[in-house]
């Protein structure tokens, strides 16, 4: 007898497919031991009427997820300005952030609020990213 999916199985699947495995904020593969499952992450957090659907929903890495919490916005470390924080739905990637060695840097007011909100270069995560630049995995 096959197995059916509940909704929340669905959705998992459907928005670890639509990222490629990767969280959607650093980049950082679900399929490497040894990691904290992934989380299916609610972009505008349930608690600011954020919907459990498709358009709102991320995959996000563990510590992505503890940190953005229910943050929609950041302080622009550059100009002290409160931006809006990176919505994987509505934000391409890469205008917003590049990969220079190990580090993830902000490229927008965007980019570098989310960097630092969500501690992209904490260090435990630049050594992760490290091992994985060597391997050829990042």
């Amino acid at each position: 007898m096959k197995k059916v999916q509940s909704m929340s199985d669905s959705l998992r699947l459907m928005a670890q497919q639509r990222s490629s495995g990767r969280c959607e904020y650093c980049r950082l593969p679900d399929w490497l031991p040894p990691l904290e499952p992934f989380h299916l992450e609610h972009v505008t957090a349930r608690q600011h009427g954020g919907a459990t659907e498709a358009e709102n929903l991320a995959w996000a890495c563990h510590r992505r997820n503890f940190h953005k919490g229910p943050n929609l916005s950041a302080i622009d470390p550059d100009t002290k300005s409160v931006v809006p924080l990176f919505h994987p739905r509505r934000d391409a990637w890469h205008e917003h952030f590049a990969i220079v060695g190990i580090r993830v840097v902000g490229l927008s007011a965007i980019g570098r609020a989310t960097a630092g909100l969500l501690q992209m270069n904490a260090s435990r995560r630049m050594e992760r990213r490290a091992e994985l630049v060597k391997r050829g995995w990042f």
